[in-house]
C-alpha cells in the first residue's frame, strides 16, 4: 500500500467531506500540521467538528478554518489566543465542548485503543461533569468520559519511513501520537522521509499501522505564538 502522496491537497482529496470530525495534532502552534490545515481550508469542506488542544491563532493554524467558517464545533482545552474564535463563540455561531487537557489527551488515546469510555476524578463537582455519569470507587467520586474517534486525523511528525513509522521532534510530539491513534484515517505531514530500515526501531514513537497517508513539508514555517526575547 503506497502511503506517500505528492502534496497535501492530493492526500486529502478523496478523504475529507462535509460534516466530518477532524482531529488535529499540536500544542499552541508547536507541532501543528501546517500544510495539511491549509489544504483542509482550501478543500472548502464545511460543518466540521474539530478536536484539538487549542484553536490556533487568528489567521494561522486552525484559526484559518475559523476565518472561513468551516468549523461548526470545537472540542478543545484552550482557546484564548484566537479573537475570531471568541467572537464566534460569544455570538452563538460556534459550539464549544471544553475538556480538561489531560482528559482530552486520554479521550484520544482511549479512542485509538478501542476503549469506549473511562472514569476520571478530573472535573467532578464542576460544569465539566454536567450530564455525565458519576460513579464512586473506593470512596471517591469519578466522572465517566467518552473516548474520541475522528473521521480524519491530521498529524505533524519529524521523520517517517514509507511504511508510516513516525518520530516526533522533542516538544512537537505533544498531542500528535494520540491524535494519530484516534483517526479512522490518519494523514501525516513530515519534514523528512527516510528509507525503510533507516529508523531505529526503539526510537519510533508511532508505528506505521496507525498511518494511512504521508506528505512531506521540508520547510514548515513553525510560527511562534508569543515571541518573548531578553533585552540586550
Amino acid at each position: 500500500m503506497k502511503k506517500v502522496y505528492p502534496d497535501a491537497a492530493s492526500a486529502l482529496a478523496d478523504v475529507v467531506k462535509d460534516g466530518q470530525t477532524i482531529a488535529v495534532g499540536g500544542f499552541g502552534l508547536c507541532g501543528i500540521p501546517e500544510v495539511l490545515i491549509a489544504a483542509l481550508r482550501d478543500s472548502g469542506v464545511q460543518n466540521l467538528t474539530a478536536i484539538s488542544n487549542n484553536a490556533g491563532v487568528d489567521g494561522f493554524g486552525l484559526g484559518q478554518l475559523l476565518t472561513t467558517r468551516q468549523i461548526k464545533k470545537m472540542i478543545a482545552s484552550y482557546v484564548g489566543e484566537n479573537k475570531e474564535f471568541e467572537r464566534q463563540y460569544l455570538a452563538g455561531e460556534l459550539a464549544l465542548e471544553f475538556t480538561p487537557q489531560g482528559t482530552l489527551a486520554e479521550k484520544l488515546r482511549a479512542g485509538g485503543s478501542g476503549i469506549p469510555a473511562f472514569f476520571t476524578k478530573t472535573g467532578v463537582g464542576t460544569i465539566v461533569a454536567d450530564g455525565k455519569e458519576i460513579r464512586e470507587f473506593d470512596g471517591e467520586q469519578y466522572v465517566m468520559e467518552r473516548s474520541l474517534v475522528a473521521d480524519v486525523s491530521l498529524v505533524k511528525a519529524w521523520k517517517a519511513d514509507p511504511s508510516g513509522n513516525l518520530i516526533y521532534h522533542k516538544t512537537a510530539r505533544n498531542f500528535n501520537p494520540n491524535v494519530a491513534m484516534a483517526g479512522k484515517i490518519t494523514i501525516v505531514e513530515v519534514e523528512e522521509l527516510v528509507g525503510l530500515g533507516e529508523l531505529e526501531p526503539d526510537s519510533i514513537h508511532t508505528p506505521g499501522i496507525f498511518v494511512h497517508r504521508i506528505v512531506v513539508n521540508a520547510n514548515p514555517e513553525k510560527r511562534i505564538e508569543q515571541r518573548t526575547i531578553r533585552a540586550k
